[in-house]
């Protein structure tokens, strides 16, 4: 098999002499259909058993008029989910079939026309009810997944569990509202004991707006779950979409999508990480590991390799459109220059990844892509070992 070549690049548009190595890069289509537009796997997650994987997402219609995202929003949204028995190399579509409020599609609300959001079921009297039994975070193959409503003040989140490697999934169980004005969450967590989960979420600021990151925690399985800390302080514009782990000392790192609020899209769209040593009690800003994410910005995953380096990967939205990575050797503290995984994109509408890593060291990440601004937009994957 032919090696790739991948560039790197010291900052945005100034890009290095040099090639170098890599062991191996394979990009593969993982779901794709004409006129179909499939979107923002960030929203809802990926997993993986050694080379099973499963990674979730949403598929609407196509509409090239229809502005950021070329999305038909009269049209419903339906939550899929891609399945990989050979860690990526070849995948199949099938239903994700986890229950939502008046069968809507699933974190989709900013997407569609009122009458096919969630939230008119919620506000209807529809209810989430927590969780009646208190579930074990550590079963061998249990996995969760976040969905929620919208995105600023109002927003309702919910999460689902799978005991099956996401072949039948129970919920939606209750977040509550942790008295916050809204939550509009996605999939990131960590588990510390069988009852135990550590949750990164976005809420609605002071002023009802999209949003402020902060970390909640359930310790009776789910049941009910506690505010514990804000990550950074409120921002003038928004921090959302945050990606965490857990180092082997016990800190917790987690990168937030940033950006400044303007009255252009693209007036500073970067990525933070911050640090806790206490449990995620409190929080320090460690630096910006990712100064531009391009035209409106795109949200990050965050990988700790077999021989303890870190990864980030996340989408680029200003041209070369496409997907790109950073590396770390010392926990965060500094960062590689920037690894062009690809720079194909056709235009902004991409990125969103999410990431897994299977037990040879290979990274594969999922996310959303286009050849061209007019083309549908389709689900793909990178198998990548840094």
């Amino acid at each position: 098999m032919h090696t790739p070549r991948v560039r790197f690049h010291a900052s945005p548009g100034t890009i290095r002499a040099g090639w170098f190595e890599r062991d191996f890069m394979q990009h593969t289509v993982v779901y794709r259909e004409p006129g179909r537009y499939a979107g923002w796997p960030a929203n809802y997650g990926i997993w993986s058993w050694g080379e099973e994987i499963v990674a979730a997402f949403t598929v609407g219609s196509h509409h090239p008029g229809g502005g950021f995202h070329t999305r038909d929003r009269t049209r419903p949204f339906t939550a899929v989910q891609a399945r990989s028995l050979d860690g990526g190399r070849t995948w199949t579509s099938e239903p994700c079939r986890c229950a939502t409020p008046g069968g809507r599609g699933l974190s989709a609300d900013e997407h569609v026309e009122p009458e096919l959001k969630i939230s008119s079921f919620l506000d209807a009297g529809e209810r989430i009810l927590p969780s009646p039994d208190p579930i074990d975070f550590t079963a061998p193959e249990l996995v969760w997944m976040v969905g929620r409503t919208g995105l600023a003040a109002g927003a309702i989140s919910w999460f689902y569990t799978s005991l099956d490697r996401c072949r039948t999934w129970s919920g939606p169980f209750a977040l509550g509202d942790l008295g916050l004005p809204g939550i509009a969450g996605r999939t990131d967590g960590i588990v510390d004991g069988p009852h135990q989960l550590t949750v990164f979420l976005t809420a609605a600021k002071s002023d009802g707006r999209e949003g402020r990151v902060f970390c909640a925690r359930t310790e009776d399985g789910g049941r009910s779950f506690q505010f514990r800390s804000w990550i950074g302080p409120e921002p003038e514009g928004y921090t959302i979409m945050p990606a965490s782990l857990r180092l082997p000392n016990g800190d917790l790192l987690s990168t937030l999508r940033c950006r400044r609020r303007g009255p252009d899209i693209n007036d500073g769209c970067w990525l933070d990480l911050y640090r806790s040593s206490d449990d995620g009690l409190s929080w320090s800003l460690v630096g910006r590991p990712a100064p531009s994410t391009g035209f409106g910005g795109n949200p990050a995953t965050l990988t700790r390799l077999p021989d303890d380096r870190l990864c980030l990967i996340y989408g680029y939205r200003d041209a070369p459109f496409g997907i790109r990575a950073r590396l770390s050797s010392d926990s965060g503290e500094t960062w590689s220059d920037e690894v062009l995984l690809r720079t194909d994109g056709g235009c902004h509408d991409l990125g969103y990844p999410r990431t897994t890593l299977l037990p040879d060291g290979t990274l594969v990440a999922v996310y959303y892509f286009n050849d061209s601004p007019e083309s549908d937009r389709y689900i793909a994957s990178t198998r990548w070992k840094p």
